[in-house]
């Protein structure tokens, strides 16, 4: 632990030599703080945390009770020795969530974005990226080695199958279960999820100017929802005509990736 710097520690709480603390650090009862964490400054451990491993906390992040943070991956032939999982800034992790860190099998690193919001009960598995603004709702679960997009959302009771990508903006409707890439943009629903349309609310509070929606629908429309032609010349098609729609591009780009999955198709 830093001396020099100020910081509040509950006498219930154990923090373990070696522990890094920034300025304004808030442990509280009965947490337990290992010591290989980092807390950066004005990080909120409210009561009965418990940060293990490698794992850092961004500035200003606040974590409710119960929750488990670095814990060594839910795997049977890798148990993380040496691997991490890092936490961005301004996020907050609700009560009775679990986020472990990564695995050496798959790159050594669970990565969570800045202003996450992660809400009661949800689980990030191992080597998972979230990027910015990710919304992980109540009881939701990340497989292993899942990548999510800025500011996409995932909803209350949803599972996501190890390996699958999650657009930005996306949407992951309630009691989803996604087996396959969603497109940025997307919102899909049911089991197995399909595509239901655009997640125009995303959309429109990403401040998306309203010319811009209107192309990112049509290109939609002409990928996914034209059968005249096979998919993969749909994408081309859709490629040339919109060249000038950095969101149509987008969602272009996001399928003609490299990935394990494939693409979550429409109703």
């Amino acid at each position: 632990m830093t001396d020099a710097l100020p910081h509040r520690i509950h006498p219930t709480a154990i923090v373990e030599d070696g522990a890094t603390l920034g300025a304004g650090v808030e442990v509280g009862p009965f947490c337990r703080v290992g010591p290989e964490a980092v807390l950066a400054e004005g990080v909120r451990l409210i009561s009965h945390v418990v940060v293990e491993g490698r794992t850092t906390l961004g500035a200003r992040t606040v974590v409710h009770p119960f929750v488990v943070l670095g814990g060594p991956p839910q795997h049977l032939r890798d148990p993380g020795e040496g691997t991490s999982l890092t936490i961005g800034a301004d996020c907050t992790i609700r009560e009775h969530a679990s986020i472990h860190r990564g695995t050496q099998l798959g790159g050594g690193r669970t990565v969570v974005g800045d202003r996450a919001l992660v809400m009661c009960a949800a689980h990030v598995g191992h080597d998972c990226v979230l990027e910015d603004g990710v919304i992980l709702t109540a009881n939701c679960a990340l497989a292993g080695h899942v990548t999510v997009g800025r500011n996409a959302i995932v909803g209350g009771l949803a599972g996501v199958h190890q390996f699958c990508r999650i657009g930005a903006h996306a949407f992951i409707g309630g009691c989803a279960a996604v087996e396959a890439d969603v497109i940025p943009f997307g919102s899909v629903l049911g089991n197995r999820a399909r595509l239901g349309g655009l997640n125009l609310v995303g959309i429109k509070r990403a401040g998306l100017p309203r010319e811009a929606i209107n192309t990112l629908r049509a290109g939609y429309h002409d990928i996914f929802e034209d059968k005249t032609h096979p998919f993969a010349e749909r994408v081309e098609r859709a490629a040339a005509a919109y060249s000038d729609s950095p969101e149509v591009m987008m969602i272009v780009d996001f399928i003609r990736a490299d990935s394990r999955r494939a693409i979550v198709g429409a109703r």
